[in-house]
C-alpha cells in the first residue's frame, strides 16, 4: 500500500472549433475504442487503456439521453471534444460540467465515470470524493468500497484508517452474504474459479483491516487480522502486512519469518520491486535477534520450502474441484460427461482422437452432426480411434434436453476448459490427436459437400494408413 505517482497522459489536443453531435462522439469513441487506436505522441503520449475507454463511452452513450436539456446536452458535448483521448482532460470536462450543471439528472452517471476513471489513474483524492458518494447511494458496491478504502488507507492517518475500516468491514459482510447465500450449480471449473474468488475477496477484507487496525493504533488487532489473511489465501502483501505490525510488537522472529515467507513467494511466482526491501527488512531484524546475518540463509530456504508446500496444497484444494486447474497439456485434462462421470484423455493415449466442438445454438453444428455420423460409420471398426462430441454451451442445463431431443445417441462431454487451452475461437471446430498426443489435424468449419472425405483422410492420416486425395471443390483446409 504504497503512494501513487500520478504522472500520466499529457495535455489535450486543441479545441473543436464547433461543438460535435453527441452521435458524432459516440461514434469516435466506439470506433477508437474497438481499433485499439493509440492516437498520436501529440495527443495522447501514451496509449489509454481499455477502462478508461469504456468509460468515455459510457459517458458518451448517456449523452443519447432525453432527460438533459438542450443547453446541458450542448454544454456536455463540447466538453467531451475539447476533452479528446485524455482521461485527464476528460475527468477535468466533467467536474466542470457538474459544477456548471450540478442537478444534472445524469449525475449519478457522472460521478460513476469519474470514479472509474479515477481508479484507473490511481486519483486517491477523487477516489474518496467520488467513491464515497457513489457509496452514500449504492452502499453495496463492492469495487467502489474495496477502492475507497485502499485510497483512505494511502493517507495513513487515524480518521481515514476508521472510516476505511468502516467500508472494509462491509466489504467482507458482503463477501460473506455472497457465500452463505450462493445455490447456484456450476461445473467444477467454474467452481474452483468461485472458490478462489471467494477466498481472495476475504483475504483483501481482512488485509485492509490489518492496515487500518494499525494505523489507528490497535497492533494486536492489526496481527490477527493480516495472520488471518495469510492463511485463507497465502499473498505476499498479508505476509508483509502481518511482519510490518509483529515487528512494531517488538516480535522480531515472527515477524522474520512473514518477511521470508513474503520474499519466498514473491519467489516463486514473478520477478517482485520489492523483494530487495524485504530482504534488507530481514536482514536489519535477523541481525537484531542475532548479531550478525550467520544462518539467515537457512530462515529463507525453511521459508520457501514451507510456502512451496502450503501454495501445493492450495493448488491440490482447488483439483478436487476443477481437475483440469494449471494443467497445459490437454491430453492431461478430464472431461465430465452429461451424468457426471469422468474422462481423463489420458486413458485415450495410443489412439486417435477427433474433438467436435460444438453447442446447441450453432446451427452450422447441427448440419455437421450428420456428417460426423457418416465419417464415424466409416471407421466403426477401427479400435484406435475415438470420436469426442465436446459441447461449449456455458449454460450446461440446455445440453442433455436437446441432445435428447434431437435423439443425437453419442456421448457428449463438456469443454471444462479445453476449449480455451486449445484456443477454439469459433465453432464448429474439428481437432485430431495422434497417437502420442499431438495435435495433427484442426478443421475450423466444414465445407458440407466435402467434410466427410476431408474427415476421413485427415484420420486416415493420423492412422498412418495410405490415403487417396481427392481433387476438392473450393477451398481446402
Amino acid at each position: 500500500m504504497t503512494a501513487h505517482s500520478h504522472s500520466w497522459w499529457g495535455g489535450p489536443p486543441g479545441p473543436q472549433p464547433t461543438p460535435p453531435s453527441a452521435r458524432w462522439v459516440w461514434r469516435k469513441l466506439i470506433s477508437t475504442a474497438k481499433s485499439g487506436s493509440r492516437g498520436t505522441r501529440a495527443d495522447l503520449g501514451v496509449c489509454p487503456t481499455t477502462a478508461v475507454w469504456l468509460v468515455l463511452i459510457f459517458v458518451a452513450a448517456s449523452l443519447c439521453g432525453q432527460d438533459l436539456t438542450q443547453n446541458e446536452q450542448s454544454s456536455l458535448q463540447q466538453a467531451l471534444g475539447e476533452a479528446g483521448n485524455s482521461p485527464v482532460e476528460f475527468v477535468r470536462a466533467i467536474e466542470d460540467h457538474l459544477r456548471k450543471f450540478p442537478n444534472s439528472p445524469r449525475r449519478a452517471e457522472l460521478e460513476r465515470a469519474l470514479v472509474k476513471t479515477a481508479i484507473e489513474l490511481r486519483d486517491d483524492p477523487r477516489i474518496i470524493e467520488y467513491g464515497e458518494r457513489i457509496l452514500a447511494r449504492d452502499p453495496d458496491n463492492m469495487p467502489v468500497l474495496g477502492s475507497v478504502s485502499t485510497a483512505l488507507l494511502h493517507k495513513a492517518d487515524k480518521a481515514s484508517a476508521e472510516r476505511a475500516l468502516a467500508h472494509a468491514r462491509h466489504f467482507e459482510q458482503l463477501v460473506d452474504a455472497a457465500a452463505k447465500s450462493d445455490s447456484v450449480s456450476r461445473s467444477g471449473r467454474e467452481e474452483a474459479k468461485h472458490k478462489d474468488e471467494i477466498d481472495r475477496n476475504k483475504a483483501s477484507a481482512h488485509l485492509l483491516q490489518a492496515r487500518a487496525q494499525g494505523l489507528i493504533g490497535n497492533t494486536a488487532e492489526a496481527i490477527r487480522l493480516a495472520e488471518s489473511s495469510y492463511v485463507i489465501f497465502p499473498s505476499v502483501e498479508a505476509a508483509r502486512e502481518a511482519a510490518r505490525w509483529l515487528s512494531d510488537a517488538g516480535k522480531y522472529q515472527d515477524a522474520l519469518q512473514y518477511l521470508a515467507d513474503a520474499f519466498s513467494i514473491a519467489g516463486l511466482k514473478s520477478p517482485d520491486p520489492d523483494g530487495p526491501h524485504d530482504r534488507a527488512m530481514m536482514a536489519e531484524i535477523y541481525r537484531k535477534l542475532n548479531g550478525s546475518e550467520t544462518g539467515l540463509g537457512d530462515v529463507i530456504l525453511k521459508a520457501y520450502d514451507n510456502t512451496s508446500a502450503l501454495l501445493a496444497a492450495r493448488r491440490a484444494q482447488l483439483r478436487e474441484l476443477d481437475p483440469n486447474a494449471q494443467i497445459k497439456d490437454p491430453l492431461h485434462f478430464t472431461l465430465s460427461g452429461l451424468d457426471g462421470e469422468k474422462l481423463p484423455l489420458s486413458s485415450l493415449l495410443g489412439k486417435v482422437i477427433v474433438l467436435d466442438f460444438w453447442a446447441t445454438w450453432c446451427v452450422p453444428c447441427r448440419a455437421q452432426h450428420a456428417l460426423y455420423e457418416q465419417a464415424k460409420a466409416r471407421f466403426k471398426d477401427t479400435g484406435d480411434l475415438v470420436f469426442l462430441a465436446i459441447d461449449t454451451d456455458e449454460d450446461r442445463s440446455l445440453v442433455k434436453p436437446f441432445v435428447e431431443s434431437h435423439q443425437w445417441t453419442q456421448k457428449v462431454y463438456f469443454e471444462d476448459g479445453l476449449q480455451s487451452l486449445l484456443q477454439v475461437s469459433s465453432i464448429p471446430t474439428t481437432i485430431i490427436f495422434g497417437k502420442k498426443g499431438d495435435v495433427v489435424s484442426r478443421m475450423n468449419g466444414f465445407l458440407p459437400d466435402r467434410f466427410v472425405d476431408m474427415l476421413t483422410e485427415r484420420i486416415d492420416q493420423a492412422l498412418g494408413k495410405p490415403v487417396q486425395l481427392s481433387n476438392p471443390k473450393g477451398t481446402s483446409q
